[in-house]
């Protein structure tokens, strides 16, 4: 087959050694790690030629071997795009006189920012309009806004190269005025204080971490920001919002296994930070506020699936906590949300999300019921404190996406807005299902399954699984437009509901991290495995999909079960962990030691990663195909670590298989910006695995 194909490049081998720990290392692509880094992410254009010309010749490379698929992509595009409604809108949600939310015109890339009177007797008011900041831009993300309590102005935070270095601006909501205030090197964090003229953020430092709290006087310049904290730990990250009642500023400091909460109140913009808890390590919690006290999740007192205690708010101290809802292993506490009237908790037990509503006045609590056998739940708290209406989000993946109100008192509920399909969509074509798959330890993973009724499920199908892993973060069985294109063009699609997410409680999570990461991949390859056994595919027919930390799981199981999988497609791949955990320069690199191990202060931790990290165990044998996806502005998933990872798969692997490596030169983690443009992005993606299944006519049922 690889006469088809023109020669792929070869970057060249420039080998640098190393020595950690006794150990040698020899990496011959760390070349590719552009020495102005820091700077390329504010100015892509300071890339280095030689670097810039392998990418682009990797990008001209993968340009040609799919030119075959174009019509396909085509296709794809223009049906993911005609199951977008183009003139959407969110439902408004209220707050005082007026009601805010975000909405999308006919053909429009970006969101506008919209408010209209809260009881619809009023014209809609255009606040921002992020098509027309986009407005000759290769790249743009409106990354957050928040309306100031009086109403008067709203802040907005704008990136312009996907490096997620994000500027501050400001508009007077009435006449739309832009204010000459501008806040630089942010990264959207910001709450607004009680007076409505100040504003709290986060910003970054020069390796791009957020590492300090400032609060800014609308009609001042930035140099006259007020530090109100600042983190001295660079494995903190620092970030900046309210409570529900909104009557507090909350300066949280966290990595991904210990937190710390400063409250500021809203009245006294100027008053010193109050410090809730001093952090130790291990332990997470978050606050909330009602009257004369706190609610606090914790995982104190060995709650590794969280409790929820109260605190009086003048003496907030670990002293004081008292229990009022305790821990039950296997149910975690996700959420929160404390109303003046409710306490609202979302928590998840075997995989599967519930609502559970408490009233304070007498302690009685009920569930929000749902009938499907999976399915995706979501708090959507809105702006309001004194309100018994509760919004949340509803999906599975054969329900569209649905925004509920709910009365906390009444019971009653409210559909305010189904996801509409424009080019059609029914349930009923459609099985989702819930299995479990026995892993090499006994533990049982949990699967979640979307196929077209009518699909083969003798070992016949194609079956895209897709798995991430990492972080604890659960991935939802929800709604998904695009995956319908595979699926109705045979496709069985998958999510592996891994070790190192929390789908099965705070457990889960532990037992997929650091000593524990291979987990992770053994999970997901005894899923593959499992699918071939049911019939749902078989063995070689697999392609295995994740980004980021996901994208790692990609590398590492290409390497250790290369013939279960037809390919993998890795977008923004975090492979080169063990190169990037030793770079303490690196955004991500201090906050990401607990999760994976540091390997600078501990050798064990350097073995470990070694052990397993994608790039350092590229082999020559046999690969599946690979398409690796990366952004050249990406602060989390730096550009190199892909293209170092094919460069070695390029020396080594011993195959004919197809190996791309497609990289945005102007844009980021997330890819392209636009809601259209992504789609693109998605298209090529399934175009590929369509073409390695053999499924090139890209013809749907």
């Amino acid at each position: 087959m690889s006469s088809e194909w023109p020669s792929p490049p070869r970057a060249e081998a420039r080998p640098l050694i190393t020595r950690h720990h006794g150990i040698e290392r020899r990496d011959d692509y760390a070349w590719l790690r552009a020495e102005n880094w820091q700077e390329v992410m504010r100015a892509p254009e300071t890339l280095p030629a030689d670097i810039r010309a392998y990418l682009e010749a990797e990008n001209a490379y993968t340009e040609a071997v799919m030119a075959d698929t174009q019509e396909v992509q085509a296709d794809l595009f223009a049906e993911m795009k005609g199951r977008i409604k183009e003139d959407d809108s969110a439902p408004p949600a209220p707050d005082g006189p007026w009601a805010y939310y975000t909405s999308f015109v006919a053909g429009g890339e970006y969101p506008l920012v919209c408010r209209r009177p809260r009881h619809g007797k009023g014209e809609e008011q255009v606040l921002v309009d992020g098509n027309a900041l986009a407005e000759g831009l290769a790249y743009f993300s409106l990354g957050a806004f928040a309306h100031s309590p009086d109403h008067r102005h709203v802040a907005y935070a704008v990136d312009d190269k996907g490096s997620e270095f994000y500027a501050i601006r400001f508009r007077e909501t009435e006449s739309g005025r832009e204010l000459a205030d501008t806040i630089a090197d942010t990264n959207a964090s910001m709450a607004w204080a009680r007076d409505g003229r100040t504003l709290f953020y986060t910003k970054l430092d020069e390796n791009h971490r957020p590492y300090a709290v400032f609060r800014h006087r609308l009609g001042t310049s930035q140099d006259e920001d007020v530090l109100v904290y600042r983190e001295e730990d660079p494995g903190f990250f620092v970030g900046v919002g309210t409570t529900q009642s909104r009557d507090y500023i909350v300066i949280s400091a966290h990595e991904h296994q210990t937190s710390e909460v400063r409250l500021v109140p809203a009245e006294r913009p100027e008053a010193a930070p109050m410090l809730v808890a001093a952090r130790e390590a291990g332990h997470e919690y978050d606050v909330e506020h009602v009257g004369d006290r706190l609610i606090i999740r914790t995982n104190s007192g060995d709650a590794e699936d969280f409790r929820i205690m109260e605190a009086p708010l003048a003496a907030p101290g670990r002293e004081n906590w008292r229990q009022i809802e305790p821990h039950r292993p296997g149910r975690l506490i996700v959420a929160m949300t404390a109303f003046a009237g409710h306490l609202v908790r979302l928590e998840r037990e075997d995989g599967l999300p519930r609502i559970v509503i408490r009233r304070w006045a007498d302690g009685a609590e009920h569930v929000i019921a749902f009938p499907e056998e999976a399915y995706s739940l979501g708090l959507s708290p809105g702006y309001e404190f004194e309100t018994t209406t509760l919004r949340f989000t509803y999906s599975s993946m054969t329900t569209p996406a649905e925004v509920w109100d709910y009365d906390m008192e009444t019971r009653e509920r409210e559909l305010r807005k189904r996801q509409e399909v424009p080019s059609g969509h029914d349930p009923a074509d459609y099985v989702t299902r819930r299995i479990l798959a026995p892993a090499e330890d006994g533990e049982r993973v949990p699967v979640s399954l979307l196929y077209r009724k009518g699909t083969a499920l003798d070992g016949s199908a194609p079956l895209l699984l897709y798995g991430y892993g990492a972080y604890g973060i659960a991935i939802p069985a929800a709604f998904s437009t695009n995956r319908l294109s595979l699926v109705d063009r045979g496709f069985v699609y998958a999510i592996a509901h891994v070790r190192g997410g929390k789908e099965k409680g705070y457990r889960w999570y532990r037992e997929g991290r650091h000593e524990k990461k291979t987990n992770t991949f053994k999970d997901f390859i005894a899923v593959g495995e499992h699918l071939a056994r049911e019939g749902f595919t078989s063995r070689g027919r697999i392609v295995a999909h994740g980004g980021s930390a996901g994208g790692m799981l990609m590398g590492a199981v290409a390497n250790r079960a290369p013939d279960l999988f037809k390919a993998i497609i890795a977008e923004v791949p975090f492979v080169d962990v063990l190169s990037t955990m030793l770079d303490a320069s690196l955004p991500l690199t201090p906050p990401e030691w607990p999760e994976w191990g540091n390997p600078i202060e501990s050798a064990a931790d350097y073995r470990l990663i070694a052990s397993y990290s994608p790039y350092d165990n590229v082999r020559e044998q046999a690969y599946p195909h690979i398409l690796a996806m990366a952004g050249l502005t990406d602060p989390r998933v730096t550009y190199w670590e892909p293209a170092k990872w094919v460069a070695k798969l390029r020396a080594l692997k011993r195959d004919d298989n197809l190996l791309l490596l497609k990289t945005n030169m102007a844009a980021g983690h997330a890819g392209a910006s636009g809601r259209f443009s992504h789609l693109e992005e998605v298209a090529f993606a399934y175009a590929f695995a369509l073409k390695v299944a053999g499924l090139g006519d890209g013809k749907a049922a």
